[in-house]
C-alpha cells in the first residue's frame, strides 16, 4: 500500500485534476504531460497513403486512404490529410487530419475526430470527442492540445479522467515494517 501512495504522490505535478483510483472526475480544463517525450519539428516528415491529389496553385496536397505521417517519434494516422506548403518555400507549414485520427507519442495515444498541426510551432491540436490513453489512465476532452516541443499538453472543455490502481497493489499482502 506505502508502494502505491508514494507512486501516486509522485504522480501529482504531472496529473491535474487528481482523482482517487478507479474514480472519474471532471473538470473544464486540465493539464498533462504527453509521452514524457519532446518530439523534434525540425525532423523529416514522412506521409503514406493510397492516394494523392496536388494542387500547386493552392500549394496543398491531400493524402487520403490510410493516411500515416511519420515525425521523428510522433505518429499521427487519419482517414485523410490535408498538407499546406509555405508560400514562399517547399516546406510544410501544417497539416489537418479528419477522419479517426490517432496521435501516438513514445506511449502515449490520443484519438479524435478532426487534428491540427503547426510543424514552426510542434502544436497539435486534437477537437471532437477526445479520448487520450496514458499507461492505465484516460482522459476525454472536447479539445486537446499538445506541444510536441515540451511534451507537455491540456486537455479543455468536459475533461473526465480515470485512473485505475495498478493489480500489484490490489489485494497484496503487506509486509511488516523490520
Amino acid at each position: 500500500m506505502r508502494r502505491y501512495i508514494l507512486a501516486l504522490a509522485m504522480m501529482l505535478p504531472f496529473w491535474q485534476p487528481f482523482a482517487p483510483p478507479a474514480v472519474a472526475q471532471s473538470a473544464e480544463s486540465a493539464s498533462i504531460t504527453f509521452g514524457g517525450l519532446k518530439g523534434d519539428p525540425k525532423a523529416p516528415v514522412a506521409v503514406t497513403s493510397e492516394s494523392l491529389a496536388v494542387d500547386e496553385a493552392a500549394r496543398t496536397a491531400v493524402f487520403t486512404g490510410n493516411v500515416v505521417v511519420v515525425q521523428g517519434e510522433m505518429r499521427l494516422s487519419a482517414a485523410e490529410v490535408r498538407v499546406e506548403y509555405e508560400a514562399d518555400a517547399d516546406r510544410i507549414a501544417r497539416l489537418w487530419a479528419s477522419g479517426g485520427v490517432l496521435l501516438v507519442n513514445a506511449t502515449d495515444a490520443a484519438q479524435s475526430q478532426n487534428a491540427e498541426y503547426v510543424i514552426d510551432t510542434g502544436i497539435v491540436t486534437m477537437t471532437g470527442a477526445v479520448v487520450l490513453t496514458q499507461g492505465p489512465a484516460t482522459f476525454t476532452a472536447e479539445t486537446f492540445v499538445a506541444n510536441m516541443q515540451t511534451g507537455l499538453g491540456q486537455l479543455q472543455g468536459g475533461v473526465r479522467s480515470t485512473f485505475v490502481p495498478s493489480a500489484e497493489s490490489e489485494g497484496a499482502p503487506q509486509k511488516a515494517a523490520p
